[in-house]
């Protein structure tokens, strides 16, 4: 299914011995790029857990935690004694050679990990197993946040295209009577100029003009593309696959046809359509930044 690259998923788990916090948050980006924040006992399993997370995601900045907590258990943690001991020596002969008072918090300690030592050296393979069916479940409801913004993104493309398709058949209406109002224009200065200059239009050479003038005002085939490029942005609506990537360089074939027809037909009215039209496609392309 289209999918945003926005979206949030969490799981919770517990078991008789764990509780078990996933939380997935993610935004737009080019490229897939995944940070993890893991506690200590689950950090030499990132790579297994990177695996299984790009089978689920394809781009967009994306960030995994994982809390974990042990159930029912005493004496889990030990106090590393030496450690803090060589650092509340550092702090102390600080102060005194900046001739101040040290005075000890011992609070702060509980704020520096690396001091609380876990009983269990590694993780065992249970543990493992456990986060990572707890990941399947977050990257699971992750993803079905993603799809339901995806199909407002959708919604609000469709209608944008719709209104695009009927600016561009007023172009392919209008362009006609355009052409030939610039024609008759032309011909009569040119027969205002001649008759000044009591002078006869040669008919001849004033057609091979005409032909290069009808050549340059013609914009059949930049419509022709432009609703080929808009068919095209359709039907990628409905094909999930890259969709974003592929929906982004369709647009930007869009705004190159637009602009063409802009330079050619110089009339207010289509002038007017086209402003709006290269509009609207800002805005579609804002809108697909959002889209996997």
């Amino acid at each position: 299914m289209l999918r945003s690259m926005t979206g949030f998923g969490r799981s919770v788990r517990h078991n008789e011995r764990y509780s078990l916090i996933c939380e997935i948050r993610s935004v737009n980006g080019r490229f897939l790029d995944i940070k993890w924040k893991l506690p200590a006992l689950l950090r030499p399993f990132e790579s297994r857990f990177e695996k299984t997370a790009r089978q689920h995601a394809a781009r967009g900045r994306v960030e995994i935690s994982f809390t974990l907590q042990e159930i029912n258990q005493k004496g889990l943690v030990s106090f590393d004694h030496a450690q803090a001991d060589a650092m509340l020596a550092e702090l102390k002969n600080l102060a005194e050679k900046r001739d101040e008072v040290y005075q000890i918090d011992y609070n702060s300690l509980l704020k520096i990990p690396t001091l609380w030592l876990g009983n269990e050296e590694e993780a065992s393979e249970e543990l493992v197993e456990f986060a990572q069916e707890s990941l399947l479940t977050a990257l699971m409801d992750w993803n079905a946040s993603r799809e339901e913004e995806a199909k407002a993104l959708k919604t609000d493309l469709e209608n944008r295209f719709e209104k695009m398709g009927g600016w561009l058949a007023q172009i392919n209406s209008m362009a006609p009577e355009v052409k030939e109002n610039r024609f008759q224009a032309v011909r009569e200065r040119v027969q205002e100029i001649l008759q000044r200059m009591e002078a006869v239009l040669d008919e001849s050479r004033f057609l091979q003009e005409i032909a290069l003038m009808a050549d340059k005002l013609d914009v059949s085939e930049e419509c022709t593309r432009l609703e080929a490029h808009m068919k095209r942005l359709s039907e990628l609506l409905d094909n999930a696959e890259d969709a974003g990537r592929k929906l982004d360089f369709t647009l930007q074939e869009c705004f190159r046809e637009i602009n063409t027809c802009g330079n050619k037909v110089q009339d207010f009215s289509v002038s007017a359509i086209v402003v709006d039209y290269k509009n609207e496609l800002e805005k579609c392309r804002e809108q697909v930044q959002n889209l996997e």
